[in-house]
Protein backbone atom coordinates (compact mmCIF):
# COMPACT_ATOMS: atom_id res chain seq x y z
CA UNK A 1 0.00 0.00 0.00
CA UNK A 2 2.82 2.18 0.97
CA UNK A 3 4.74 1.68 -2.47
CA UNK A 4 1.62 2.15 -4.32
CA UNK A 5 0.95 5.57 -2.63
CA UNK A 6 4.36 6.70 -3.05
CA UNK A 7 4.18 5.96 -6.83
CA UNK A 8 0.59 7.60 -7.47
CA UNK A 9 2.19 10.64 -5.79
CA UNK A 10 5.69 10.92 -7.28
CA UNK A 11 3.41 10.68 -11.24
CA UNK A 12 1.07 13.40 -9.25
CA UNK A 13 4.39 15.60 -9.25
CA UNK A 14 5.80 14.68 -12.59
CA UNK A 15 2.21 16.03 -13.87
CA UNK A 16 2.78 19.53 -11.68
CA UNK A 17 6.22 19.69 -12.98
CA UNK A 18 5.09 18.82 -16.66
CA UNK A 19 2.53 21.80 -16.24
CA UNK A 20 5.02 24.13 -14.59
CA UNK A 21 7.01 23.80 -17.96
CA UNK A 22 4.75 23.75 -19.98
CA UNK A 23 2.59 27.19 -18.72
CA UNK A 24 5.92 29.27 -17.25
CA UNK A 25 8.85 28.01 -20.00
CA UNK A 26 7.60 26.48 -23.19
CA UNK A 27 4.49 27.85 -24.26
CA UNK A 28 5.73 31.43 -23.34
CA UNK A 29 8.80 30.66 -25.70
CA UNK A 30 6.27 29.86 -28.63
CA UNK A 31 7.97 26.39 -29.23
CA UNK A 32 6.30 23.46 -31.07
CA UNK A 33 5.62 20.48 -29.07
CA UNK A 34 5.39 17.07 -30.01
CA UNK A 35 2.87 15.07 -31.36
CA UNK A 36 -0.61 16.09 -31.11
CA UNK A 37 0.63 18.35 -27.93
CA UNK A 38 2.03 20.55 -31.01
CA UNK A 39 -0.95 21.07 -32.81
CA UNK A 40 -2.96 21.90 -29.61
CA UNK A 41 0.76 24.75 -29.17
CA UNK A 42 0.40 25.78 -32.88
CA UNK A 43 -3.22 26.39 -32.86
CA UNK A 44 -3.42 27.95 -29.46
CA UNK A 45 -0.19 30.59 -30.92
CA UNK A 46 -2.46 31.16 -34.23
CA UNK A 47 -5.40 31.82 -32.08
CA UNK A 48 -3.55 33.78 -29.30
CA UNK A 49 -5.50 31.59 -26.55
CA UNK A 50 -4.28 29.84 -23.64
CA UNK A 51 -7.78 27.73 -23.70
CA UNK A 52 -7.21 26.51 -27.19
CA UNK A 53 -4.65 24.64 -25.98
CA UNK A 54 -5.97 23.29 -22.84
CA UNK A 55 -9.58 22.47 -24.58
CA UNK A 56 -7.20 20.28 -27.72
CA UNK A 57 -5.17 18.74 -25.46
CA UNK A 58 -7.68 17.59 -23.37
CA UNK A 59 -9.19 16.12 -26.35
CA UNK A 60 -6.20 14.38 -28.02
CA UNK A 61 -5.23 13.10 -24.37
CA UNK A 62 -8.70 10.83 -24.25
CA UNK A 63 -7.99 9.47 -27.91
CA UNK A 64 -4.51 8.50 -26.76
CA UNK A 65 -5.14 7.12 -23.04
CA UNK A 66 -8.16 5.14 -24.66
CA UNK A 67 -4.89 3.77 -27.39
CA UNK A 68 -3.26 3.03 -23.99
CA UNK A 69 -5.74 1.34 -22.36
CA UNK A 70 -6.33 -1.06 -25.39
CA UNK A 71 -2.18 -1.81 -26.33
CA UNK A 72 -0.08 -1.18 -23.85
CA UNK A 73 -1.60 -1.93 -20.33
CA UNK A 74 -4.09 -0.93 -17.95
CA UNK A 75 -1.73 0.09 -15.14
CA UNK A 76 0.13 2.44 -17.24
CA UNK A 77 -2.99 3.80 -19.28
CA UNK A 78 -4.61 4.79 -15.29
CA UNK A 79 -1.11 6.29 -14.33
CA UNK A 80 -0.83 8.22 -17.31
CA UNK A 81 -4.74 9.48 -16.94
CA UNK A 82 -3.64 10.44 -13.76
CA UNK A 83 -0.58 12.52 -14.86
CA UNK A 84 -2.60 14.10 -17.35
CA UNK A 85 -5.92 15.09 -14.90
CA UNK A 86 -2.36 16.34 -12.91
CA UNK A 87 -1.27 18.44 -15.49
CA UNK A 88 -4.63 19.80 -17.05
CA UNK A 89 -5.65 21.11 -13.39
CA UNK A 90 -2.27 22.51 -12.55
CA UNK A 91 -2.47 24.67 -16.07
CA UNK A 92 -5.66 26.09 -14.35
CA UNK A 93 -4.86 27.09 -10.81
CA UNK A 94 -1.28 27.68 -11.63
CA UNK A 95 -0.62 31.70 -10.82
CA UNK A 96 0.28 33.79 -13.83
CA UNK A 97 4.46 34.55 -13.67
CA UNK A 98 7.06 35.48 -15.86
CA UNK A 99 10.20 34.14 -14.92
CA UNK A 100 12.04 35.26 -18.07
CA UNK A 101 11.28 37.91 -21.36
CA UNK A 102 10.68 35.36 -24.42
CA UNK A 103 11.57 37.52 -26.84
CA UNK A 104 14.65 36.30 -28.92
CA UNK A 105 16.59 39.27 -28.14
CA UNK A 106 16.25 38.42 -24.34
CA UNK A 107 16.28 35.02 -22.71
CA UNK A 108 14.38 33.46 -24.85
CA UNK A 109 17.03 30.44 -25.33
CA UNK A 110 16.91 30.00 -21.57
CA UNK A 111 12.85 29.26 -21.18
CA UNK A 112 13.17 26.75 -24.12
CA UNK A 113 16.22 24.73 -22.22
CA UNK A 114 14.94 25.14 -18.83
CA UNK A 115 11.75 24.17 -20.21
CA UNK A 116 12.86 20.98 -22.31
CA UNK A 117 14.87 20.01 -19.21
CA UNK A 118 12.47 20.03 -17.03
CA UNK A 119 10.02 18.20 -19.14
CA UNK A 120 12.55 15.69 -19.50
CA UNK A 121 12.71 15.19 -15.89
CA UNK A 122 8.88 14.74 -15.64
CA UNK A 123 8.69 12.63 -18.14
CA UNK A 124 10.78 10.00 -16.61
CA UNK A 125 9.73 10.21 -13.33
CA UNK A 126 6.52 9.54 -14.53
CA UNK A 127 7.95 6.66 -17.07
CA UNK A 128 9.89 5.36 -13.77
CA UNK A 129 6.82 5.02 -11.95
CA UNK A 130 5.01 2.93 -14.69
CA UNK A 131 3.11 5.52 -15.93
CA UNK A 132 3.89 9.08 -18.73
CA UNK A 133 2.65 12.22 -19.03
CA UNK A 134 0.46 11.33 -22.42
CA UNK A 135 0.43 12.17 -25.85
CA UNK A 136 3.93 11.22 -27.41
CA UNK A 137 5.04 9.20 -24.37
CA UNK A 138 2.22 6.68 -25.01
CA UNK A 139 3.01 5.86 -28.36
CA UNK A 140 6.70 5.73 -27.18
CA UNK A 141 5.79 3.29 -24.70
CA UNK A 142 4.15 0.99 -27.52
CA UNK A 143 6.67 1.45 -29.84
CA UNK A 144 9.39 1.27 -27.38
CA UNK A 145 8.64 -1.95 -26.62
CA UNK A 146 7.71 -3.13 -29.91
CA UNK A 147 11.16 -2.14 -31.53
CA UNK A 148 13.13 -2.13 -28.65
CA UNK A 149 14.25 1.82 -28.61
CA UNK A 150 14.68 4.46 -26.12
CA UNK A 151 11.28 5.88 -25.52
CA UNK A 152 12.62 9.49 -26.03
CA UNK A 153 13.43 8.39 -29.82
CA UNK A 154 9.75 8.57 -30.61
CA UNK A 155 9.72 11.81 -29.37
CA UNK A 156 11.78 13.20 -32.75
CA UNK A 157 9.76 11.04 -34.69
CA UNK A 158 6.49 12.24 -33.76
CA UNK A 159 7.90 15.81 -33.70
CA UNK A 160 8.16 15.91 -37.61
CA UNK A 161 4.25 15.93 -38.13
CA UNK A 162 3.59 18.37 -35.78
CA UNK A 163 6.90 20.91 -36.16
CA UNK A 164 5.48 21.18 -39.67
CA UNK A 165 2.17 21.78 -38.73
CA UNK A 166 3.26 23.96 -36.65
CA UNK A 167 6.04 26.23 -39.03
CA UNK A 168 2.58 26.46 -41.33
CA UNK A 169 0.49 28.20 -39.31
CA UNK A 170 3.46 30.23 -38.14
CA UNK A 171 3.95 31.26 -41.79
CA UNK A 172 0.30 31.71 -42.30
CA UNK A 173 -0.17 33.86 -39.12
CA UNK A 174 2.62 36.27 -39.53
CA UNK A 175 3.99 35.82 -43.56
CA UNK A 176 7.73 35.74 -42.24
CA UNK A 177 9.72 32.94 -43.52
CA UNK A 178 12.43 34.14 -40.85
CA UNK A 179 10.11 33.81 -38.15
CA UNK A 180 9.53 30.57 -39.32
CA UNK A 181 13.10 29.55 -39.15
CA UNK A 182 13.71 31.44 -35.87
CA UNK A 183 10.64 29.06 -34.64
CA UNK A 184 12.19 25.84 -35.87
CA UNK A 185 15.80 26.24 -34.50
CA UNK A 186 14.04 26.90 -30.84
CA UNK A 187 11.82 23.65 -31.17
CA UNK A 188 15.07 21.99 -32.31
CA UNK A 189 16.90 23.11 -29.30
CA UNK A 190 13.36 22.20 -27.02
CA UNK A 191 12.99 18.86 -28.37
CA UNK A 192 16.95 17.75 -28.00
CA UNK A 193 16.84 18.94 -24.16
CA UNK A 194 13.60 17.20 -23.29
CA UNK A 195 14.46 14.11 -25.44
CA UNK A 196 18.38 13.84 -24.26
CA UNK A 197 17.28 13.96 -20.41
CA UNK A 198 14.02 11.70 -20.88
CA UNK A 199 16.76 8.92 -22.50
CA UNK A 200 19.15 9.11 -19.85
CA UNK A 201 17.02 9.50 -16.56
CA UNK A 202 14.74 6.73 -17.72
CA UNK A 203 17.15 3.19 -19.25
CA UNK A 204 14.53 1.12 -19.67
CA UNK A 205 14.92 0.03 -22.89
CA UNK A 206 18.61 0.53 -22.96
CA UNK A 207 20.62 -2.38 -23.25
CA UNK A 208 24.00 -3.28 -21.97
CA UNK A 209 26.59 -6.33 -21.95
CA UNK A 210 27.57 -7.17 -18.61
CA UNK A 211 30.82 -9.55 -18.59
CA UNK A 212 31.92 -10.94 -15.22
CA UNK A 213 35.81 -12.69 -15.14
CA UNK A 214 35.20 -15.12 -12.41
CA UNK A 215 36.58 -18.43 -10.56
CA UNK A 216 33.17 -18.93 -9.51
CA UNK A 217 31.16 -19.20 -12.94
CA UNK A 218 28.37 -21.53 -11.53
CA UNK A 219 27.63 -18.76 -8.61
CA UNK A 220 27.77 -15.70 -11.00
CA UNK A 221 25.21 -17.74 -13.11
CA UNK A 222 22.74 -18.16 -10.10
CA UNK A 223 23.08 -14.77 -8.93
CA UNK A 224 22.30 -13.42 -12.78
CA UNK A 225 18.55 -15.64 -12.58
CA UNK A 226 17.78 -15.06 -9.42
CA UNK A 227 18.05 -11.63 -9.77
CA UNK A 228 16.66 -11.38 -12.88
CA UNK A 229 14.42 -14.61 -13.97
CA UNK A 230 14.01 -14.28 -17.26
CA UNK A 231 17.88 -13.44 -18.30
CA UNK A 232 20.36 -16.14 -19.65
CA UNK A 233 24.17 -16.21 -19.77
CA UNK A 234 26.90 -17.87 -21.28
CA UNK A 235 29.98 -19.28 -20.05
CA UNK A 236 33.80 -18.70 -21.84
CA UNK A 237 36.81 -19.84 -20.56
CA UNK A 238 39.71 -17.63 -20.62
CA UNK A 239 43.73 -17.68 -19.71
CA UNK A 240 45.61 -15.02 -18.22
CA UNK A 241 48.32 -13.43 -19.79
CA UNK A 242 50.39 -12.96 -16.82
CA UNK A 243 49.86 -15.53 -14.52
CA UNK A 244 48.60 -18.50 -17.04
CA UNK A 245 45.92 -19.16 -14.42
CA UNK A 246 42.33 -20.17 -16.13
CA UNK A 247 39.38 -18.82 -15.11
CA UNK A 248 35.60 -18.06 -16.31
CA UNK A 249 34.09 -15.06 -18.74
CA UNK A 250 30.41 -14.61 -17.61
CA UNK A 251 28.28 -12.73 -19.97
CA UNK A 252 24.88 -11.54 -19.73
CA UNK A 253 22.58 -9.07 -21.91
CA UNK A 254 20.78 -6.79 -19.96
CA UNK A 255 19.09 -3.37 -19.62
CA UNK A 256 20.48 -0.33 -17.57
CA UNK A 257 17.21 -0.42 -15.13
CA UNK A 258 18.33 -4.23 -14.36
CA UNK A 259 22.17 -3.21 -14.27
CA UNK A 260 22.66 -1.95 -10.74
CA UNK A 261 20.80 -5.07 -8.79
CA UNK A 262 23.05 -7.13 -10.71
CA UNK A 263 25.85 -6.07 -9.95
CA UNK A 264 25.21 -5.25 -6.06
CA UNK A 265 24.36 -8.97 -6.19
CA UNK A 266 27.29 -10.00 -8.43
CA UNK A 267 29.69 -8.19 -5.57
CA UNK A 268 27.58 -10.54 -3.02
CA UNK A 269 28.26 -13.81 -4.76
CA UNK A 270 31.83 -13.28 -6.01
CA UNK A 271 33.21 -10.65 -3.98
CA UNK A 272 36.84 -11.18 -5.82
CA UNK A 273 35.28 -11.13 -9.66
CA UNK A 274 35.68 -8.39 -11.61
CA UNK A 275 33.30 -6.96 -14.28
CA UNK A 276 32.77 -3.92 -17.00
CA UNK A 277 29.99 -3.49 -19.39
CA UNK A 278 29.09 -1.66 -22.76
CA UNK A 279 26.05 -0.56 -24.55
CA UNK A 280 25.11 -2.40 -27.04
CA UNK A 281 23.01 -1.91 -30.11
CA UNK A 282 21.06 -3.78 -33.20
CA UNK A 283 19.48 -5.85 -30.64
CA UNK A 284 17.22 -8.96 -31.96
CA UNK A 285 13.72 -8.54 -31.22
CA UNK A 286 13.42 -11.37 -29.71
CA UNK A 287 15.31 -9.91 -26.63
CA UNK A 288 12.69 -9.75 -24.22
CA UNK A 289 12.05 -6.33 -21.88
CA UNK A 290 8.93 -6.58 -19.76
CA UNK A 291 5.70 -3.79 -20.73
CA UNK A 292 5.95 -0.64 -18.84
CA UNK A 293 3.12 -0.53 -16.33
Amino acid sequence: MRRLLTDYGIICLAGVLYAIALKYFVLPSKVILTGTEGIATSLSYYFESYWVFIALYVVFQIGLLTFAFAHVSRVFARRSLVVVITVVVSLLVLPELRFAQPEPQNERIILVLFGGLLAGVAKALAFKHRGSTGDEDILGAYFAAKYLKPVGSIAIIAAVGSTAFGLLMDLVKNGEFESVVNTLMYTCIYIFASTETLNNLYRKFKITMLAIITRQPEAIGTTINTTSPHRTYTIHQGTGGRSGESFDIVRTIITHEELPQIIAAIKNADPDSFYYYHDIEGISSRYHIAPIG
